[in-house]
């Protein structure tokens, strides 16, 4: 029997559920576009703003709380509070220290290990085209 003997009922629309489970199943170059990391098939330029958003928004993040635990810290030992509001501030304050430090030191490790991928990406596409000037002679 074939395909344009079936009646059109039994013919599956795309848009059902059914029409799902037909799809090719993923293959790895899909499976890599989809994934976290960059893909090694897409060779779209990226701006500097695109590469080091995530880094900059989580140095600013934890300068921003670092900021606000000096500030904490700063008035837990200067003002004059009632002992339990001072107890509070005085552990609150260096929390926030630490988390701020913290965040702003994983931005700034961040940046070079970037700077070392983008370095690394380009000597591999350099190499890919030497690889295919060779192989196409």
């Amino acid at each position: 029997m074939t395909m344009e003997t079936l009646p059109k009922v039994l013919e599956v629309d795309e848009k059902s559920p059914e029409a799902k489970d037909l799809l090719p199943s993923q293959t790895a170059s899909s499976l890599c576009i989809s994934s976290r990391s960059e893909s090694v098939w897409t060779t779209t330029p990226r701006s500097n703003w695109e590469i080091y958003r995530k880094p900059i928004v989580i140095m600013s993040v934890g300068g921003a709380i670092l900021l606000f635990g000096v500030v904490i810290t700063c008035l837990a030992y200067t003002l004059k509070l009632s002992k339990n509001n001072l107890s509070i501030l005085k552990m609150v304050g260096p929390g926030f220290l630490s988390l701020g430090l913290m965040m702003l030191v994983c931005g700034l490790v961040w940046v070079p290990i970037i700077k070392k991928k983008q370095k690394h990406r380009q000597k591999s596409n350099f190499l890919r085209s030497l690889k295919s000037i060779f192989l196409t002679r």
